[in-house]
């Protein structure tokens, strides 16, 4: 099934929200401050296995875009590690502490799978306690960790989105909300369906295809990921490429 058909099937089904490929998140201005992406993959999946389709995106994004746009990826056990990159790259000054200017200008995504979702609200909740602004945060069948609440996001992101699955032993958060809705747009909870389609997810471990098979259909599932992919595209800036000894120029805004 196509994206488009994607969209339409969806767009007829009251069940199964989907995102209309007409209105995309609002683009973010591009500005000084690099953006920063975070990326957290789910279970004991190494932040470099790129079996996995949290990986395979952060490399497209990384190879899309120059250094101005950072693109991390940490085991989900590395939130501590993660937060100390951020506020490494936000310290312009290196001076070790982070200025009010420093926060304001501060433009961070942050993406998770599984106990990844989990730690990306907690992530978002922590940059809060500085006052530090994040653009988007985006949940793919999270699953919360003991002690932690992936359901409401904190007032300093400013859009979320929650992609999740409800059938097998693990499944996702079904609804994620705005702890404050005059400061957080959540851009919807989009729910797939995985009992009548059969997704092979060959590369990944048997045991996962076996006991958690839709939680691991819905992470190998290209139509899920290009939708995030496309929600994270339309808040990074433009990239224009020269292609060497041809003159012509190309443009990478967003995702199609």
């Amino acid at each position: 099934m196509s994206c488009s058909e994607l969209f339409a099937a969806q767009a007829q089904a009251p069940s199964v929200n989907s995102l209309s490929p007409n209105e995309p998140a609002e683009k973010s201005v591009s500005g000084k401050a690099p953006v920063i992406v975070v990326g957290f993959v789910g279970g004991f999946v190494r932040h470099d296995n790129v079996v996995h389709s949290p990986v395979q995106m952060a490399r497209r994004l990384r190879d899309g875009y120059p250094p101005g746009v950072q693109v991390e990826m940490f085991e989900n056990r590395r939130r501590e590690q993660a937060y100390g990159e951020i506020v490494k790259l936000l310290d312009a000054n290196h001076d070790g502490r982070l200025s009010d200017e420093e926060k304001r200008g501060a433009r961070i995504i942050l993406y998770g799978m599984s106990w990844g979702g989990s730690e990306t609200v907690a992530l978002a909740r922590e940059l809060a306690e500085q006052k530090i602004p994040v653009l988007l945060t985006i949940q793919v069948d999270s699953v919360a960790k003991v002690g932690q609440n992936d359901a409401v996001i904190p007032a300093n992101v400013m859009e979320a989105a929650n992609f999740y699955q409800v059938d097998g032993l693990l499944h996702g958060q079904t609804e994620i909300r705005a702890a404050d809705g005059a400061s957080t747009r959540i851009i919807g909870n989009f729910r797939f369906e995985y009992g009548a389609k059969e997704l092979k997810c060959e590369n990944y471990p048997w045991y996962d295809r076996v006991f958690v098979k839709y939680h691991t259909e819905i992470e190998c599932d290209p139509e899920v990921w290009k939708q995030v992919e496309r929600l994270i595209r339309a808040k990074l800036p433009s990239v224009e490429t020269q292609h060497v000894g041809s003159g012509s120029t190309t443009r990478n805004a967003s995702a199609q």
